[in-house]
């Protein structure tokens, strides 16, 4: 992510930060998601473009180990999020005392 920032080609393009290091996941999602999927969110008029990272500039300022890297944290990220919304979900119902 440092390179990224630093590079000033890259560097208004990783998407709208709302809190502190929120680029990071702009970044990951954008390396993770198929490009058609990147493709129809970025052209979305009503403002997709600036809410995410700029994919194909990412793909071209990035390394295969950048990549890779991406993918396991958003994945992990993405599965511990559902893990946590499934845990909530079966406490609530079975009552886990």
């Amino acid at each position: 992510m440092r390179k990224l920032r630093k590079n000033p080609a890259t560097k208004h393009e990783l998407g709208i930060e709302f809190l502190s290091g929120w680029d990071i996941f702009n970044v990951a999602e954008a390396l993770t998601l198929p490009k058609s999927v990147m493709q129809k969110i970025r052209s979305n008029p009503q403002g997709g473009s600036v809410l995410f990272a700029n994919y194909e500039l990412l793909y071209k300022h990035t390394t295969v180990f950048d990549r890779i890297l991406a993918r396991v944290f958003y994945t992990l990220f993405v599965l511990s999020g559902f893990t946590l919304i499934l845990l909530m979900i079966l406490d609530w119902i079975w009552d886990f005392d």
